[in-house]
């Protein structure tokens, strides 16, 4: 065994073994710019959740072109151009992957999923949900569109 590297479950190395799952399932990914860490993050998805993933960065990118990437707090965001903020996120649950929509109360029709942040307004993916994927890609063209959230 290397240095660096430790025996695991299973007898995998933990250089081998991929990033760790956090609470829930969530991967743990190392804050970065650019679609690298997000499809970094996508890669370390568990489960049926990795489908969800792929398929939410692919309907991103074709509603908004261009967009820009990066993992924060251990999630994928996607922003409009430099310094004008981020419209949406998703984070893995035990059960389902959430979306945010950062400023998803000025949405039509607005996302089901209430927050306790005036603006932010979620979509709760389950295993097995048949996405509108229309609606889904409508929200995202709108959001791309409104100013982002600064963080």
């Amino acid at each position: 065994m290397s240095k660096g590297t430790k025996k695991i479950a299973g007898g995998r190395r933990a250089a081998e073994a991929g990033p760790a799952l956090l609470s829930g399932g969530n991967p743990q990914i190392a804050k970065g710019d650019g679609d690298a860490p997000v499809q970094a993050y996508i890669a370390a998805m568990p489960g049926w959740k990795r489908a969800v993933g792929k398929r939410l960065d692919a309907l991103v990118a074709a509603a908004a072109p261009g967009a820009r990437k990066a993992v924060r707090w251990n999630s994928p965001f996607y922003g409009a151009a430099e310094g004008e903020g981020w419209f949406l996120s998703f984070h893995c649950f035990a059960r389902y992957v959430k979306v945010a929509f950062l400023n998803g109360a000025s949405l039509e029709p607005m996302p089901p999923g209430a927050s306790k942040q005036q603006k932010v307004r979620y979509l709760d993916i389950h295993e097995g949900d048949a996405l509108d994927e229309g609606l889904l890609r409508d929200w995202v063209r709108q959001a791309s569109r409104l100013p982002g959230e600064k963080m």
